[in-house]
């Protein structure tokens, strides 16, 4: 809930905690406008509770306090990093259902790697917003390339989408979206490539 205080058009939620008190009230509103009963049996823990405590996990990446620490340690060479099959989950920011699928990262160094670890919890944690798959695919590359000072980072998701799978044409496809950093020679964008379809394959 606000506390009455006015904000300026620069200032914004970022790293605020999930008002739960207003996400139960919206939750019950969407109840009763649909027809439900907020009130009757199965539901009453969906809107004080289920709901809220869902949202605030599915926004994590609004909170830089959420965000896990890319420590990084000293290359040995200048090699391509790729990492392959990262699932992910996010919200479309039109009609705030899922779209979900995998994201394959390759990165260039610049003397410093960072634990493979770190870049399925970055994408996991860059992916708990409102956005649409475009504007997600840029935040993951320029992120990385600012968390770890990479050389270079290219990045591609490809995603269901649930507002397409459930509803209008109800088509259930996959949506491939690409955004880097840097340049990649040919070479690297090729075993970028490689690596991508030996995760097909498995």
């Amino acid at each position: 809930m606000t506390d009455g205080t006015q904000t300026t058009d620069t200032e914004t939620r970022d790293d605020q905690p999930v008002d739960h008190e207003q996400l139960s009230h919206a939750t019950r509103l969407i109840l009763d406008a649909v027809g439900e009963d907020p009130e009757r049996d199965g539901l009453v823990d969906t809107w004080e509770r289920r709901v809220p405590d869902a949202y605030k996990e599915l926004t994590q990446g609004y909170r830089e306090a959420e965000k896990p620490t890319m420590r990084t340690f000293d290359a040995e060479g200048e090699d391509l990093v790729v990492k392959t099959g990262i699932p992910f989950y996010s919200l479309c920011e039109h009609h705030l259902l899922p779209f979900h699928g995998e994201a394959h990262v390759a990165y260039r160094p610049d003397g410093q790697v960072v634990g493979l670890s770190k870049l399925v919890r970055y994408v996991k944690w860059a992916s708990r917003r409102l956005t649409i798959q475009e504007q997600l695919t840029r935040d993951i590359s320029e992120g990385l390339a600012e968390e770890i000072g990479a050389d270079a980072v290219l990045v591609e998701l490809s995603a269901t989408h649930m507002c397409e799978a459930m509803r209008g044409v109800e088509a259930h496809t996959t949506t491939t979206s690409r955004a880097s950093v840097g340049e990649f020679d040919d070479d690297e964008r090729q075993r970028f490539r490689d690596a991508i379809a030996a995760e097909g394959r498995r």
